[in-house]
């Protein structure tokens, strides 16, 4: 992936960034990979906002995406690299030797014509291959990672998203998370070897409030600009302080920066450091 720029005709465009797609090998979905995506613009089954600033936004199909990578020791060719609108990272068509398309999160560096494999058994270390945890050595990235053997990749799966494995010691290893977070996996999670695809992603510029209507995402309205019944921060003539402690929710609870972590949850003994502040 590249980032391009524009000719600044209007005031949206000069300060906008574009994806060149120059990766991309394939323009339409596989008609057999993909389901309607239903829009609930935030809302409940009662018709209740429960996520604010949702709704609109361009129609899009669901890519069916094979994050447990549960067919083993069977090799399989990538037949193209595709865009994916429902994610940051770039997915690769697979076709398998027995006949068998699946989709996956495309790791960096992968090509089209290339061959990978997933096995529970160590094999070459090498982007797109998938292996458990324990036979990853240190300082190789991977993604695609599941906290628990056989239910699907939850870890890092984002564009340009990567773990290291630190160590492996009894029935965990150790893990170091994007946030630099050390966090205890059972060694038999499956993982993907490498990063996942379209780093530059984070350095894209949407330069106008239109693009992010496209994306589905309404406009966010300030607390300090709304009256007192709306917000914690509302009311006062003019520009106010918000007049508190510290900042909250439009419900009252304390936020940014704020911990809320249940300290009873059953995963908090796994996790060996929390995660730190970047300065």
């Amino acid at each position: 992936m590249g980032i391009k720029k524009v000719k600044p005709t209007t005031p949206g465009r000069r300060q906008a960034t574009f994806d060149d797609f120059k990766d991309i090998t394939k323009t339409f979905p596989e008609k057999n990979l993909i389901m309607i995506k239903k829009k609930t613009s935030g809302r409940n089954n009662q018709g209740k906002i429960t996520v604010r600033h949702r709704g609109g936004g361009v129609k899009r199909y669901i890519r069916l995406i094979d994050f447990k990578r549960d067919k083993f020791d069977v090799p399989a060719k990538v037949a193209a690299i595709e865009y994916d609108p429902n994610r940051g990272a770039r997915i690769a068509l697979l076709f398998y030797a027995d006949g068998a398309k699946r989709y996956i999160i495309s790791p960096s560096g992968l090509k089209t014509g290339d061959r990978i494999k997933s096995s529970l058994n160590k094999i070459e270390i090498k982007a797109g291959n998938a292996m458990p945890v324990k036979y990853i050595p240190p300082g190789v990235a991977i993604h695609n990672v599941e906290l628990d053997p056989g239910k699907g990749g939850k870890l890092a799966r984002g564009a340009g998203n990567s773990l290291f494995v630190m160590g492996v010691e009894g029935k965990f290893a150790q893990i170091r998370m994007p946030s630099r977070e050390i966090r205890l996996i059972k060694k038999e999670c499956l993982c993907t070897v490498g990063q996942a695809s379209n780093q530059e992603k984070i350095n894209i510029s949407l330069g106008k409030a239109g693009r992010k209507r496209k994306l589905g995402i309404k406009p966010t309205v300030r607390g300090t600009a709304m009256n007192p019944v709306d917000h914690p921060h509302g009311g006062g003539e003019g520009n106010q302080p918000i007049g508190l402690k510290h900042p909250k929710t439009p419900w009252g609870k304390p936020a940014l920066g704020v911990r809320t972590r249940n300290k009873k949850k059953a995963s908090a003994k796994l996790i060996m450091q929390r995660r730190k502040k970047r300065k």
